[in-house]
């Protein structure tokens, strides 16, 4: 598995420990900036990072800012991108196995290391169920296809 990154400067240190905890499970990673010191906007960083698991050079994203918020609300931009903002080891397997997530969004302003770091975990390591969420999936699918308008 292959994991694109991204931060603003509110989810620089959290981001910056994500990698370390990458590193150490040998998970190939890229971290697409911010970096130390910067104050930037999270839209700048958390394309770049979206874009490339859209040309297939990374299979899921992790993006952090303050909240995650603003980031989920950047990647979900961009057609294909299920991105989740997580709060919580449940929210963060609901997120993969029911909603297939291929972006993870992390709070830096509001997640200690300790609990990022088992969210990461779980959603790394869940697979999608398929089923009923296939179909769900499917038709979100269909939105993104027909430009959905209102």
């Amino acid at each position: 598995m292959r994991i694109a990154l991204a931060s603003d400067h509110a989810g620089y240190e959290l981001k910056k420990g994500i990698v370390s905890y990458l590193s150490q499970k040998g998970i190939e990673h890229k971290d697409f900036g911010c970096g130390p010191g910067e104050t930037v906007d999270y839209v700048d960083y958390g394309k770049e990072a979206i874009a490339s698991v859209l040309r297939a050079e990374f299979d899921r994203a992790i993006l952090v800012c303050g909240t995650g918020m603003g980031m989920a609300i950047v990647a979900n931009k961009f057609k294909g991108i299920r991105a989740t903002p997580c709060w919580d080891e449940y929210t963060a397997e609901v997120s993969r196995s029911h909603n297939d997530s291929n972006c993870l969004t992390l709070g830096g302003r509001v997640l200690p290391l300790e609990n990022a770091l088992k969210i990461v975990e779980v959603w790394l390591t869940t697979n999608f169920e398929g089923g009923r969420h296939k179909r769900r999936i499917n038709k979100i699918r269909e939105l993104e296809e027909r430009n959905f308008k209102p």
